[in-house]
Parts: structure tokens; C-alpha cells; sequence
């Protein structure tokens, strides 16, 4: 990860929008890869939330190939930097305890990386984003909305004042 990369372009996916993204290729979720691939936005992931991910890549239920597995965590890892202490201070503000234990990894990314972002359709994550908003952290943010903010900062970057 870039030493130059400030907060507002870090974001953290959790499994379930990594799936999405790198396993089924969900084509209502299109641009927000395209805006990681893009390097828009850094995708910022550590030893705990990656094993995860391949621990999911290897469910029954998804019955992949060993090569589409591989390719699921390719893909991301050339776009997923690698993060395991606090960007900003070595103080760690206290986080609200997810109802969902294996969560609560995605959350200390987040904090501990200086994250704007937390990426999710986790039910149990999304139940804490007004909590997170109003602390001034990272925003816990469901993939449509993470759409929004790629719209809102693409055309605020289009526009132009001619005088």
C-alpha cells in the first residue's frame, strides 16, 4: 500500500462483496471493481480477512474448480494491499462489538488501516454503520451505496468551471 494514499481512498471488502466481485462477477457491482481495478479506490486486506476469503472459496456449496479459486484470488490479491498495523496512530479506538463474531476482523481493518470505507452486505455490519458514522470513523457501507459514492466522486471529478 502507498505511503502517499490518504484515507479517502482506502476501502475494506468483506467476503461477502469479494464473492460478488471476484467469484461471480455480479455485473450490478461492474464499476465498483472497475473503480478498484482502476486504482480509484486501494483495497486494503490482512492475513486474518484473506484466509477467510480463501477458507469461502473452497464451501462445497460454491463447488469451484481449483482454478477458478485461484483465479478468484488472484484477481484480488493484484489489486488488495496489505495492511497488519495502525496507519495513523498506535492509540486503537475502541470498536462496538459485532453481533457477528468473525466479523468484528473486518471492522479492526478498517479502524486499524484508516479506512473511509467497509464495504458489506453483512446484516450484522450494516446494523453498526449509524454507530461508525457518528464516531467519525469509517463508514460501513452496502456495495449499491459504495456505487453512489463512485457517482458522486466521478461526476465531481468531470466537472469543470470555465469563467
Amino acid at each position: 500500500m502507498s505511503a502517499e494514499l490518504s484515507s479517502d481512498g482506502i476501502v475494506v471488502l468483506d467476503t461477502n462483496v469479494l464473492v460478488s466481485l471476484y467469484v461471480f462477477a455480479d455485473s450490478r457491482f461492474a464499476p465498483l471493481r472497475s473503480h478498484i481495478e482502476a486504482g480509484r479506490w486501494q483495497v486494503v486486506t490482512n492475513e486474518v480477512c484473506l484466509a477467510e476469503f480463501v477458507r469461502v472459496l473452497n464451501y462445497p456449496l460454491f463447488k469451484l474448480s481449483a482454478e477458478t479459486q485461484i483465479a478468484a484470488l488472484t484477481a484480488y490479491q493484484n489489486v488488495a494491499g496489505a495492511t497488519s498495523a495502525p496507519a495513523q496512530s498506535t492509540t486503537k479506538v475502541l470498536l462496538p462489538r459485532c453481533t457477528d463474531a468473525d466479523d468484528q476482523k473486518f471492522l479492526e481493518l478498517a479502524r486499524d488501516s484508516g479506512a473511509k470505507y467497509l464495504i458489506t452486505s453483512d446484516k450484522a455490519l450494516l446494523k453498526l454503520a449509524r454507530r461508525l458514522k457518528q464516531s467519525g470513523m469509517f463508514r460501513i457501507i452496502t456495495p449499491v451505496a459504495a456505487l453512489a459514492e463512485i457517482c458522486l466522486t466521478d461526476s465531481a471529478a468531470t466537472t469543470k468551471v470555465f469563467v
